[in-house]
């Protein structure tokens, strides 16, 4: 029996969270037992969605558990194997993230086939983050031929990628970011318009500077102000692809919705809400478009990685304070 380290929900955030409510802990881990698999993890994802499971209420996955190990992306190692299917050495991925190992029935890991890349790209631009951004531009957003497109939070892991698909698509791109590096980011993937939203006094005025007949699509990773002044820069028929909104989703009071929501009427706006599981037959040709994109230099992305199981919670915090640039992880081992 080895022990390992996890992190809990020691408590519910209220607002942002903070430290207090996690828990480091210590487990006994036994071999793995019949059709089972050991998996010691060596990268874990840190996700903005996760503070929606941190609440006590219903969604379309479920809440996390006062005292229980989180869960979240991460991607291993298999260390011992009780299933013929997986062998010591396999490179895996799976949901059981915020632990430095784990025993699971083989059923719930996956072999990963890296194509050359990073073993930790599958946790973002070659995973659910890519992926997100994928189908949310091609399908949600339904992108086509002349489309401006304007990204919120366009230095993040999900956001980035739109970006560059947009621009690998011939799009003229918008992207929306907080601070001179991750400006000085998105020019260097060839953003045309960057709006450092910390540094513009007003976010309508400046999208209307940088679009002035106008966007047509929009891919919503924010919310607030930055639906607002995308609302009002829509051209008719503009179509909205709503990915997260950020500044919500520690909101104690009343949620503020845009001001302007009924110009969506006039402008014949199409705003869809999506969630990437929904799309996962698109699987196979995000995969074939990505590792092309990346094999030929035209698509780039950023990490930001935290090092030990200990610093999770702190890297998941940092997501709020918009201070990682690009994807979020934490090195495991």
């Amino acid at each position: 029996m080895t022990t390992f380290r996890e992190v809990r929900l020691k408590s519910r955030p209220e607002g942002v969270p903070v430290a207090d409510n996690f828990e480091v802990a210590s487990v006994d881990l036994p071999p793995p037992g019949p059709g089972e698999v050991q998996v010691r993890n060596h990268y874990m994802s840190v996700d903005p969605y996760m503070r929606g499971r941190m609440y006590d209420r219903p969604s379309y996955v479920p809440p996390f558990q006062i005292g229980e190990a989180l869960q979240g992306g991460a991607v291993g190692e298999v260390i011992t194997s009780n299933d013929p299917g997986f062998q010591v050495g396999d490179t895996v991925q799976s949901m059981f993230g915020w632990r430095e190992a784990f025993n699971a029935p083989a059923s719930t890991i996956q072999k990963l086939d890296t194509h050359g890349l990073p073993i930790q790209a599958f946790l973002g631009v070659a995973g659910m983050p890519g992926m997100t951004a994928y189908a949310g531009l091609l399908r949600v957003a339904a992108l086509k031929e002349g489309d401006v497109v304007f990204v919120s939070a366009a230095a993040g892991a999900v956001g980035s990628v739109v970006c560059q698909i947009a621009k690998i698509k011939g799009h003229t791109v918008i992207g929306s970011a907080g601070g001179a590096e991750k400006v000085a980011f998105l020019k260097e993937i060839g953003v045309d318009h960057v709006i450092d939203y910390k540094a513009t006094p007003d976010l309508k005025a400046a999208l209307r500077e940088a679009a002035p007949k106008g966007i047509d699509v929009y891919f919503e990773n924010v919310g607030g102000e930055h639906l607002e002044a995308a609302i009002d820069s829509a051209r008719p028929f503009a179509r909205f692809a709503l990915c997260g909104m950020i500044s919500q989703y520690n909101e104690t009071g009343e949620p503020k919705g845009p001001s302007n929501i009924i110009m969506a009427v006039g402008k014949s706006l199409k705003l869809e809400g999506f969630i990437v599981s929904n799309h996962y037959d698109m699987l196979p040709a995000f995969l074939k478009d990505m590792s092309d994109w990346i094999g030929s230099g035209k698509l780039k992305w950023k990490e930001t990685v935290d090092e030990g199981v200990e610093s999770a919670p702190g890297a998941f915090i940092k997501l709020f304070k918009g201070e990682n640039m690009g994807k979020m992880l934490v090195k495991l081992s």
